[in-house]
């Protein structure tokens, strides 16, 4: 990713309505994605802000590739739920569909360890959304882990 992440505004609380209205599309979502209910029914969202959400993901056998370490589809399949929802972070009832995934593997995972996902929304146009995506492994107490995969997303918007 050549752009870097802008810097975190605070996290909504997980009673505002922002969080609620995330909370409500990903569960709307989830009840019509087969596939999202077996690779990402346990996801959590953790905070949602204006335009960014951050999740955490418990790494699960269903994760794991036949190397025993965490599958590249379901990195990709990450990116492609959390720039949705960092588009709903924006107020959207929609989040489009996908017009492009771009995914960069950087480190292993396991099954046991926690990924914390952080997607952010780097424009959303009058038919176009870009978000960028982060997959880490989850750091107890704060702080940022090794970073496990990191995505770019493009969704097309506009919905007559």
């Amino acid at each position: 990713m050549a752009e870097s992440q802008p810097a975190a505004p605070p996290a909504a609380d997980a009673a505002s309505p922002l969080f609620a209205h995330v909370q409500q599309v990903w569960q709307g979502i989830k009840s019509r994605s087969e596939i999202y209910r077996i690779l990402l029914g346990d996801i959590r969202l953790i905070s949602a802000s204006e335009g960014r959400i951050v999740a955490r993901l418990d790494i699960a056998p269903v994760h794991i590739n036949s190397k025993g370490i965490f599958h590249g589809a379901v990195s990709a399949t990450i990116v492609d739920w959390a720039g949705g929802m960092a588009i709903a972070a924006t107020g959207l009832d929609k989040t489009g569909v996908s017009t492009d995934i771009h995914v960069a593997y950087v480190s292993a995972a396991r099954a046991g360890e926690v990924l914390e996902i952080e997607a952010w929304v780097t424009k959303v146009g009058k038919s176009l959304g870009y978000t960028q995506v982060e997959i880490r492994k989850a750091v107890e107490g704060g702080g940022k882990g090794e970073v496990v995969s990191t995505g770019s997303h493009t969704k097309y918007l506009k919905f007559t």
